[in-house]
């Protein structure tokens, strides 16, 4: 039985024997479609990536300031006594 044609394996598996051409362009496109998907969330990742860096440096910046100015609150008052 085995040796009158080819196994389950050869006719089923990944581009077997019984795979039409145009299954096998079908797998091409969906892969050229998922590599274009990619790069652009890579894209749309690097615009994120760098909104969420300018955001996190206003935050820090702001911080900065918030502390400077309490620090001068209380040496004011510390100073007046």
């Amino acid at each position: 039985m085995a040796t009158d044609g080819p196994s389950w394996a050869d006719q089923w598996g990944a581009g077997g024997a019984m795979v039409d051409d145009d299954e096998k362009t079908k797998d091409n496109n969906s892969s050229k479609k998922k590599k274009d998907a990619k790069a652009a969330a890579a894209a749309g990742l690097g615009k994120a990536k760098a909104a969420a860096m300018v955001g996190a440096e206003k935050i820090k910046i702001g911080t900065s300031v918030g502390f400077k100015w309490v620090k001068n609150q209380c040496q004011k008052k510390g100073s007046s006594k």
